[in-house]
Order: structure tokens, then C-alpha cells, then sequence
């Protein structure tokens, strides 16, 4: 067993939120008792004045005075040749966070028992925490030399203890000495390497560990990290690469086949992650993961029966059946079963996927236009998600929208900016509302406002720059903000066809065409297909004009921007 000291013990010993009655590490068990059991050093003398320090601590710390205890102590530790009384000193002395107190126990501690490795490491937690180089290298050497086999576990605790705290780098700069003095302890460079990437430098990351499996070629684990890394990158192909390697070395180990599994499917190498997932429920038939994965794979491949299959087993798992469920209710929508869906994300209670099948039931509801489902669901959504207040009033000020009820969405998101004045997706919402109510005013305000907190809010410029164009004759203004929009987003359609309606109000047809069509081959919506459509009737293409109306209005005959160019469609006679 590693000599290191649990990482619970760790966490309340530098006094994470634990109050003394829910602490067991500082539970002050009596020293009296330990001083007279087989383990203890035999030839300290205990003399009556010491042995009244430890009952006043053990009677203090029964008494939660754990300020009076600590006292005792350290009275006591200073006048017996038992370490252990200084390390009880040191324990409660971090849980008050007593750094004098506690640095002088620790003295103590370390003045008889030098190779103590829970002494140094606290030594070392304390070096860190008052950024203290030369004390933490010190302490770094000294765990090293007493135990090279439990170091990097042991250091990769401390720097997680301290990872919010900035010390990241800090204890990076320290092994880097540390290293300088032992160029060939791989253990060193692979902290080094994992500190690395917490510090989000991948390259340096790598460095540390292709130094690392140049002197110790078939660590497995430094292969792991090194697939990890290069995934990290996006080079899944090394990836894929290195998890074989360690596979090779390691093919019972089933964590490794299930990575592999995960960067054969982001490579869209289908084939061999059915082939390593077949391998893994060949072994174990109910693998919930390997169940899982090879439902997706199927999923992803639109093989919609062979992914439903795996994920109906995985439903029998309570630990699996929230995702499971998740899963099933897409296909089912995928397959416009809507009530079969909504069946199955009613299933899904809890965890990550619990809101977002919510909100696929909304979307679903929506789009069947069953607003009075909408209306009951989003009020409990309300009550169950309070911290998605935002989302779920927009979802609500949507539903007002579709509706045809454009005050009562308006008026909802009046209400919400009062609450929430910045909030730029309410802000966002409230400007398309406005639009609909012809308060351009308010709209350009609303969006300028997003703008003075974000000018690069390519939303906000698309969305003010089209309407100007749209409903004004304010063109070099419109065309001030879609430049720039463009300029930021130069690929998203919606961006390309403001663009192109800004230069057809213009009077510029011509230079709108190619724009509006290559907006309409990125994006087929109809109010992007309308546009065109008006452009090539002005070119007089009228046949092609027609062509795309028969599209869009087999598509969705009820769209609101098909039904308002379908009087102008009419009257052409291809």
C-alpha cells in the first residue's frame, strides 16, 4: 500500500467547508491511549505534566475546542520524543488554518522524523499554498528519494487540491528544478507533462511525455496520456495509434478498448468500432458501455433499427435508462412518431439529459401546433428548472409568438428585462418581437444595446442590419452592419442573404443573384427562397423562379413567407 496520505483526509486537512463535528481525520482520539500501545517509541517518558496536556486535548478537542486542543499539543509535543503528538498538532493546527501553530508542529514533526512522508507532504502543501519555491522543492526531493513508486500519484493530488487556486504553474516551476537535478526520474517529467496540459499547453505537454517514453518506452500509462494529448489536438489518427500500442501491451484491459471505440467512431472508422465493441460484449454480453457505444455507432449511421435494438437492453439498467430513453425518444422523432417520442423522454427524469428532452417535447409540441401542451409543460418546467428562468420564459414568449399572440410574447419579455436589463438573449428576443409590432424603435434600440456590450454580436449585426434594409431606406446604415457581419462570419448563410436583399433593395440584382444562391445551397429555407425567388423574377428567370416556388411550397405550404409570395407567383407564366 502507497505510503501516501488519502486524498479525503488531504481535502479536510486544508479546510475545505468541513466543520469539526462532520470531520473524522481531526477527531481527537486519545494520545494517551496511543502512547501506551506496542507502536509507539518505548523509551519516551511521559511525565505527569505532559500527561495532563493530552487529557486537556483530548478533553478539548470532545468539547469541539479545538483552539485549546491544539495548544495542548504542541505543549506536549515539544517536551516528548513521539512524533506522533506534533503530527495530531499539525492536523488540527491546517483545520484552523492556523499557519504559525501549524508550521511550528510540523518543525517538530520533521525535527523527529525526517523521512516522514505524510510530514513532508504536508511540508509541501504548505509551500505551495504561500508559493515558497525553495521549501517546495526541497519537500518535492525528499518525497522522491523516500518513495519514488507512490510519487506521482501522491504529487498529482496535491496539484488538484491547489488547481483553483493558480498554483498550477507554481508547482510546475518547482519539478522543473526538481527535474534539473534528476534528469532521468521519468516520474517527474510525466507530472510535469500532466501539469502541462491542466495549463492548456499541449506542446509542452507532449515534450514532457515523449521524454518520458523515450527512457521507458512500454509505460502504458504515459501511451495513454500521449493518445489523450493527441486527441486533445484533433490528430485522432495518432490517437487511434497509440491506444493500439497500448492495447497490444494491455488487451484485457477494457477501459483502452472503450477510448479506442470512442476515437474510431470521431474517425468515422465504423467497421473497427464494431469490431472492438463486438469484442467487448463477446466477453460480457450486458456491458452498458460497450451497449451504449455500439447503439450509437448504428445511431450515427442512420441505422435507426440496429441502434434501437441495443438501446432497449440498456433500458433494463437503471443506472443507463435515462440516456437510453433519451436516445430511444430521437429515433422515434426522427421517424415523426411524436407521441411515441414524447413517451419515451417523459422516461427521462434526471441528469444531463433530463432538460434537454424537455425541450425537445417543446420543440415537438411546437411544431404540432398543440400550444396548450406547450403552455402546461413549460409551467412545470418552471418549477422544476429555476435556474434555466431565461430559456424557459423565451421558450414561453416563442409559444406567444407562433401563436400569433405578438403583444402577450412582447409583454413577457418586457417583464423579464426588468428583472434581467442586460441580458442579451432577451434583449435579442424582445427586437424580433418588436419587429413584428412595427416598433422599429425599439428594436434598433434593443439590438444597439446588445451591441454596445458586444460589437462583434454577429446576431445582433445581421439581425439590425437586415431590417434596416428590409423595412427602411437607410441602406449605408444596413450595409454598415452586414459588412461587418460578414467580415465575421463570412460562411453563415443568413449573413449571405441579408447581404444579397440588401444589395436587391438597392437595386442591385444582378450582384444579389450568385449571393443568394450560394446562401439558399448552405441553408434551403424558404425565407431565404423567397428572396431568390423575387430576384430571378426581376432578372426575368421566371421559370426558375417558378421551379424554386413549387419547391418550397410542396415543402411547406403554410409557411408564412411561401403564403406571402404565393399572390406574386400567380401571375407568372413560365
Amino acid at each position: 500500500m502507497s505510503r501516501w496520505i488519502s486524498i479525503a483526509i488531504l481535502f479536510s486537512l486544508v479546510g475545505c467547508s468541513l466543520t469539526p463535528e462532520k470531520t473524522s481525520e481531526v477527531d481527537l482520539v486519545s494520545v494517551e491511549s496511543d502512547a501506551l500501545s506496542t507502536g509507539v517509541n518505548h523509551n519516551t517518558v511521559i511525565d505527569e505534566e505532559v500527561l495532563y496536556l493530552l487529557m486537556a486535548a483530548e478533553l478539548a478537542g470532545q468539547r469541539n475546542q479545538y483552539d485549546l486542543a491544539l495548544d495542548a499539543y504542541l505543549q506536549a509535543a515539544k517536551r516528548v520524543d513521539d512524533p506522533r503528538i506534533a503530527e495530531r498538532a499539525v492536523k488540527i493546527g491546517m483545520f484552523l488554518k492556523d499557519e504559525r501553530r501549524t508550521q511550528e508542529a510540523l518543525s517538530i514533526w520533521l525535527s523527529k522524523d525526517g523521512k516522514n512522508l505524510s510530514a513532508r507532504k504536508f511540508a509541501l502543501l504548505i509551500a505551495i499554498k504561500n508559493v515558497n519555491r525553495n521549501v517546495a522543492v526541497d519537500n518535492i526531493n525528499a518525497l522522491l528519494n523516500e518513495d519514488p513508486a507512490g510519487f506521482e500519484s501522491g504529487m498529482l493530488e496535491l496539484v488538484r487540491l491547489f488547481e483553483k487556486e493558480g498554483r498550477t504553474q507554481f508547482t510546475y516551476d518547482a519539478l522543473e528544478q526538481v527535474a534539473e537535478q534528476h534528469p532521468d526520474q521519468v516520474n517527474v517529467l510525466f507530472v510535469q507533462a500532466v501539469l502541462a496540459s491542466m495549463l492548456s499547453d499541449n506542446a509542452l505537454a507532449q515534450q514532457k511525455i515523449a521524454k518520458v517514453l523515450q527512457r521507458q518506452p512500454d509505460w502504458n500509462k504515459a501511451i495513454i496520456f500521449q493518445a489523450q494529448l493527441a486527441g486533445r489536438n484533433g490528430d485522432l489518427r495518432e490517437a487511434r495509434r497509440y491506444l493500439e500500442k497500448a492495447i497490444k501491451q494491455a488487451p484485457d484491459d477494457r477501459t483502452l478498448r472503450q477510448m479506442l471505440v470512442e476515437v474510431l467512431v470521431n474517425t468515422e472508422a465504423f467497421d473497427d468500432a464494431i469490431k472492438v465493441c463486438q469484442g467487448l460484449l463477446d466477453e460480457n454480453p450486458d456491458d452498458p458501455e460497450a451497449l451504449f457505444s455500439m447503439a450509437l455507432i448504428y445511431l450515427q449511421q442512420n441505422q435507426l433499427d440496429k441502434g434501437e435494438n441495443y438501446l432497449e437492453k440498456l433500458v433494463l439498467n437503471p443506472s443507463w435508462d435515462d440516456q437510453a430513453s433519451f436516445y430511444l425518444g430521437k429515433i422515434e422523432q426522427q421517424k415523426k412518431h411524436v407521441d411515441k417520442a414524447i413517451a419515451w423522454f417523459e422516461r427521462v427524469q434526471d441528469g444531463r439529459f433530463a432538460w434537454e428532452a424537455n425541450m425537445t417535447i417543446v420543440s415537438m409540441l411546437m411544431d404540432s401546433h398543440r400550444y396548450d401542451d406547450v403552455e402546461r409543460r413549460l409551467t412545470a418546467m418552471a418549477a422544476k428548472y429555476p435556474d434555466q428562468q431565461v430559456r424557459v420564459l423565451m421558450l414561453k414568449a416563442e409559444l406567444l409568438n407562433q401563436s400569433g399572440n405578438y403583444q402577450g410574447a412582447f409583454d413577457e419579455l418586457t417583464a423579464a428585462l426588468k428583472v434581467l436589463p442586460d441580458n442579451g438573449d432577451l434583449l435579442y428576443a424582445r427586437a424580433l418581437v418588436a419587429e413584428r409590432l412595427n416598433r422599429m424603435d425599439l428594436l434598433e434600440a434593443d439590438l444597439l444595446k446588445i451591441l454596445e456590450k458586444n460589437p462583434n454580436d454577429v446576431r445582433a449585426l445581421n439581425a439590425l442590419g437586415y431590417t434596416l434594409a428590409d423595412r427602411t431606406p437607410r441602406y449605408d446604415d444596413a450595409e454598415r452592419y452586414l459588412r461587418k457581419a460578414l467580415e465575421l462570419k463570412p460562411d453563415e448563410a443568413v449573413v449571405i442573404d441579408s447581404y444579397g436583399w440588401l444589395l436587391f433593395k438597392k437595386g442591385l440584382a444582378v450582384q444579389a443573384l450568385p449571393l443568394l444562391k450560394k446562401a439558399y445551397e448552405k441553408q434551403p429555407e424558404t425565407e431565404i427562397a423567397t428572396h431568390l425567388i423575387q430576384v430571378l423574377m426581376v432578372l426575368g428567370e421566371k421559370k426558375q423562379a417558378r421551379e424554386l416556388f413549387d419547391v418550397i411550397n410542396k415543402k411547406a405550404p403554410d409557411d408564412e413567407y411561401v403564403l406571402k409570395i404565393k399572390e406574386q407567383m400567380t401571375r407568372i407564366n413560365p
